[in-house]
């Protein structure tokens, strides 16, 4: 049974990215988003017209600077590979010491329609409703679509922090 990642989050993160579990290729790496097909670290700092360093401790720290918190929907799971799709006895995150450690939390973007679905199906009772949701395509490879169409979408990230309070 696969074991997730801590949470990357600061006091003063103002938004939650939520994926479901972290990838075979994660794991191994010992990263969020260890596989390098995966567009994720491409479209965070696309989302302010950078490039991600190769280093995994600058790309953390840039999460940081901008007030992000990073985390995935399960702790655990029985999984065979990395496909959401086979994810089995799945087991959420502890979301209540999350929110209590970051107080200044605006709003919850789902890395994936299936990181929201596990959320809403596993989380009782909703720990960030008072919070906006908001659910983007996936990063990972096996949602095809244009990298430029997935940075669009992806972009009220970038606005939900340039437009919110808690400073």
């Amino acid at each position: 049974m696969p074991y997730g990642f801590g949470p990357i989050a600061e006091k003063d993160a103002k938004i939650l990215i939520l994926g479901t579990m972290p990838s075979v290729a994660s794991l191994k790496a010992s990263r969020y988003y260890g596989h390098h097909q995966n567009s994720f670290w491409p479209i965070i700092f696309g989302l302010w017209g950078k490039t991600p360093p190769e280093d995994y401790n600058r790309r953390v720290d840039f999460l940081n600077q901008k007030r992000i918190a990073l985390w995935d929907v399960l702790k655990n799971c029985d999984r065979e590979g990395s496909a959401d799709s086979a994810i089995m006895k799945p087991q959420p995150n502890d979301f209540l010491s999350l929110k209590k450690g970051c107080p200044c939390l605006k709003a919850v973007f789902f890395n994936s329609q299936n990181a929201c679905r596990l959320y809403n199906r596993l989380v009782k009772p909703d720990v960030f409703e008072d919070l906006v949701k908001i659910t983007l395509p996936s990063t990972s490879p096996a949602r095809a679509m244009r990298f430029e169409d997935k940075l669009r979408m992806w972009l009220p990230v970038r606005d939900m922090l340039e437009n919110s309070g808690c400073e």
